[in-house]
């Protein structure tokens, strides 16, 4: 068992027992602590109870569906900054964009392995890590974004970027494993400014990638981008 997961929460969130018992024993064996609901309302409860770091969360559930319990959850004031990623059979684009509409940091689709399932749960809670510091210096594996310096530095080399290139990168970097919708990126990097083009986040985007490498930011169609390492 990990033991350096042990200060992590997790909610896990299904109307089925047999995955909530599955998943429960893959997140165990990593030393996570995992709390369970079978059903959207008593999830809301134990999340305002709890204060999980992340709720990972059904769509399809009776009553009271994945979508309307997100909704709820980010209403709460404690539960602003909690992680909710979808966990779902349903692959269509639209749900995916519902899901991310109300809130959702990410979206995993069933049924998953094991290993890649609490692959992904890491990359989310990597967040939390201690070397991600919310002041003005970001480290990410090897890459060093330090924002009072307008730098980036790649394996000790630092890398020149154009302030657009750079706020981006900043915007990605500092929640990896969420995905940034391509409206939230366009408002938070170039604001009330005239884009012209349907492709300039596209552009930025390449542009990071020559730089840094291919394996940094991913693409989630159809829905925007996000920072993992």
């Amino acid at each position: 068992m990990n033991t350096q997961n042990n200060a992590y929460k997790i909610l896990l969130v299904d109307d089925e027992q047999d995955i909530l018992d599955f998943l429960s024993y893959n997140l165990n064996k990593e030393g996570y602590q995992v709390f369970t609901a079978l059903n959207g309302r008593d999830a809301v409860n134990i999340a305002k109870k709890e204060i999980p770091h992340l709720i990972v969360l059904d769509v399809m559930m009776p009553d009271m569906d994945g979508i309307d319990t997100c909704r709820e959850i980010r209403s709460i004031p404690n539960l602003k900054d909690v992680m909710v990623t979808f966990l779902s059979a349903r692959n269509e684009d639209y749900s995916q964009i519902a899901g991310f509409e109300v809130g959702a940091d990410d979206y995993i689709t069933k049924p998953i392995k094991p290993r890649v399932f609490t692959s992904r749960i890491k990359a989310l809670l990597r967040r939390f890590a201690p070397n991600q510091a919310k002041d003005e210096q970001v480290n990410l594996g090897d890459i060093k974004i330090d924002k009072e310096k307008y730098a980036v530095y790649k394996g000790g080399v630092e890398i020149t970027f154009p302030k657009k290139e750079f706020k981006l990168l900043v915007l990605l970097a500092s929640k990896p494993g969420k995905v940034f919708t391509r409206e939230y990126i366009l408002e938070q990097v170039w604001g009330d400014e005239v884009v012209v083009g349907d492709r300039t986040i596209d552009v930025h985007i390449r542009k990071l990638r020559e730089k840094l490498g291919d394996n940094y930011i991913k693409t989630i169609k159809g829905i925007g981008y996000k920072f993992e390492f």
